[in-house]
């Protein structure tokens, strides 16, 4: 007995829900993967924000039809479709996809959707290159953490500066003396 159309449109509604809290959808063709190796990838996927779902290509054009964002997918839908859907750390999440089709070497990427754009496997990639939110968030305390320091740096210069300047005071006006006198002397000599 097939699915009741109650059932089709609860499995609709859960891929909307689901793409709305994703980031990134990725479409690989999954033939050829037992269901261990499909669990195996969902526990890689779960430890980084991500899930996979299993559903019907119709589902899946449905669920995407109305929403702007994820209709580049529909490109990527043809044959067995397994969807990863990436909730937060994207990098991680595909870098376990990426150890885990190394590992199988059974499954076969078909293309990403991230904000609107279709994306390729090179794309992908890059993504997966960037740092994750938790090292950007170093990187940027780091750089906060340095601005009181360089600030501190600056100001205790001023003073320095300063000090330099008045310093040099004495030694300027004993010059510009010095430099008055032998005018006036040479002045004097030249009058006489």
């Amino acid at each position: 007995m097939g699915r009741t159309r109650e059932n089709k449109l609860a499995v609709i509604e859960d891929l909307k829900r689901s793409l709305s809290e994703s980031q990134l959808a990725v479409v690989i063709d999954y033939h050829g993967l037992t269901v261990q190796e499909i669990s195996d990838l969902r526990n890689r996927l779960r430890e980084k924000g991500g899930i996979c779902k299993v559903t019907k290509n119709t589902f899946m054009r449905i669920a995407v039809e109305e929403d702007e964002n994820w209709q580049p997918m529909t490109q990527f839908l043809a044959g067995s479709s397994a969807f990863i859907l990436v909730k937060e750390d994207i990098g991680g999440a595909i870098k376990a996809y990426q150890a885990f089709q190394k590992d199988t070497k059974k499954s076969e990427f078909r293309g990403g959707v991230m904000q609107g754009q279709a994306l390729n496997e090179e794309q992908i990639k890059a993504l997966a290159n960037l740092p994750s939110k938790e090292e950007l968030m170093a990187q940027i305390a780091g750089a906060i953490k340095s601005i009181p320091t360089k600030l501190a740096v600056g100001v205790k210069e001023v003073p320095s500066s300063v000090c330099r300047g008045i310093n040099e005071v004495p030694a300027s006006l004993a010059r510009v003396v010095a430099a008055l006198e032998a005018k006036q002397k040479e002045e004097g000599q030249e009058a006489a």
